[in-house]
């Protein structure tokens, strides 16, 4: 087996290389909800799907952010995948200091107290069922108890640090 160049050498900016290797991965973009003393809300790109059955999903979420202390907190999360046409709604979500559940924002509470994101792709009310350390973040596991099927449209996706639509 062929060793590949630069791998034998141990390299100590691994949060860099981290970031700019999954710079080069496209991800779906989600923005995640939680109700609280107010409603919390952020733009996350890691949201995968994990089991059928029961029916799970995961996401994380930096200890940092200003959600975080309401999603640790919450019995359960909206998810919201965002289509192609929603680029200000995944930067409103994602910059800090932001008046997320403001007057630009369309939402309304939803079952347990969620709060809901209209006109996204598609949507999701989950139960958390496990929050898990994973360095400076949280994996969250949740299992879905509600949802909205698509209705069809395009996603909005995440690469080279920007948002972007697919192209055909």
């Amino acid at each position: 087996m062929t060793a590949l160049p630069g791998l034998d050498t141990p390299r100590t900016d691994t949060p860099e290389l981290l970031r700019s290797v999954f710079r080069q991965h496209a991800a779906g973009v989600a923005v995640i909800t939680a109700a609280g003393d107010r409603p919390a809300g952020f733009t996350a790109t890691s949201l995968s799907s994990v089991a059928a059955e029961p029916p799970l999903v995961s996401f994380g979420v930096g200890t940092s952010s200003s959600s975080w202390p309401v999603i640790a907190e919450a019995g359960h999360v909206g998810v919201h995948l965002l289509g192609e046409d929603q680029r200000d709604l995944a930067a409103v979500f994602a910059r800090r200091g932001a008046d997320r559940f403001g007057p630009a924002t369309d939402w309304h509470t939803g079952p347990h107290g969620v709060p809901l994101l209209e006109g996204v792709l598609a949507r999701l009310v989950c139960r958390v069922v496990a929050r898990i350390p994973a360095g400076d973040h949280r994996v969250v596991i949740a299992e879905v108890v509600h949802g909205d099927p698509p209705d069809g449209g395009r996603p909005l996706v995440y690469h080279q640090g920007r948002f972007t639509a697919l192209r055909d």
